[in-house]
């Protein structure tokens, strides 16, 4: 197993070129928000924003768009309710915030049924993935599925200690041919051939909209090129380190992801030293 340290990110870090333009840097789809969790895509959103991509667009329900036009200038936006053209994107995440009926359920077979880039698997998308086992199995090649020891538990059965979990991951990442990151104090990720120990973050990240948040982020570094396990790695070891600078300013208890989204800023500059 490989510990994500400082030395481990600048061997995988892409470093951003000074002439390059926004068509360089990606273009982001995010699937995200439902009436009662417009907060989700937001954070989502931000954070994708904040980790480097060029563009990112947001799809939400039409009646909840006067949400981001306030909230996120900088996204641009499609509607739940209509259909996409999916081939102006780089990246594509589903689920922070999404529900989980059956408007939701099938805007995730079609994801998966018209796009054949990885994708980032978040919260919601994980529910309806743990329900329907045959949509699981379909994901595309080096998509990554990111639960929570919850969500892991539904996806894949129960467990009675981290260690299970880990093993079970490698199996489950090594049969899907995606790369699982299960969040937690250390968070464990593997594609089923190398396995992954983050040494970031702290316990501020315990708290709703951290997973969101880290979706964006991994979407992000997609979108600007990188191999789906390294954008993984990169951005599970970047929202550790802005959480750990975040400390600076609140302590554990008091941090927002909000907060930890602001400092992604300074958590860039730290690893490019």
């Amino acid at each position: 197993m490989i510990l994500i340290d400082q030395n481990y990110i600048k061997k995988i870090v892409i470093k951003r070129l000074p002439n390059s333009h926004k068509g360089n840097h990606g273009h982001a789809f995010i699937i995200a928000g439902s009436k009662s969790k417009m907060g989700a895509s937001i954070i989502a959103t931000k954070a994708c924003l904040r980790a480097g991509v060029g563009l990112v667009t947001v799809n939400i329900p039409k009646k909840e768009r006067a949400t981001i036009f306030t909230s996120i200038p900088e996204a641009m936006i499609e509607f739940r309710e209509e259909k996409n053209d999916w081939e102006k994107y780089n990246a594509f995440a589903i689920g922070p915030g999404m529900g989980t009926d059956k408007q939701a359920e099938r805007k995730l077979e079609l994801l998966k049924e018209q796009v054949k880039s990885p994708i980032v698997f978040d919260a919601d998308a994980l529910t309806i993935l743990a329900k329907n086992q045959n949509l699981l199995k379909q994901v595309p090649i080096n998509s990554i599925v990111t639960p929570h020891v919850k969500e892991f538990d539904r996806l894949f059965g129960n467990h009675d200690s981290e260690t299970e979990r880990r093993t079970k991951a490698e199996t489950k990442a090594t049969e899907l041919n995606a790369i699982i990151v299960l969040k937690g104090n250390k968070t464990f990720i593997t594609d089923g051939k190398q396995s992954f120990e983050n040494t970031t973050g702290n316990s501020g990240l315990a708290k709703g909209g951290s997973g969101d948040a880290l979706t964006g982020i991994i979407t992000a570094f997609l979108a600007q090129g990188y191999e789906p396990i390294n954008a993984a790695v990169l951005a599970v070891y970047i929202h550790g380190l802005a959480a750990d600078i975040t400390l600076e300013t609140q302590s554990e208890e008091s941090m927002l992801i909000t907060d930890v989204i602001e400092n992604l800023g300074k958590a860039f500059k730290k690893i490019q030293k």
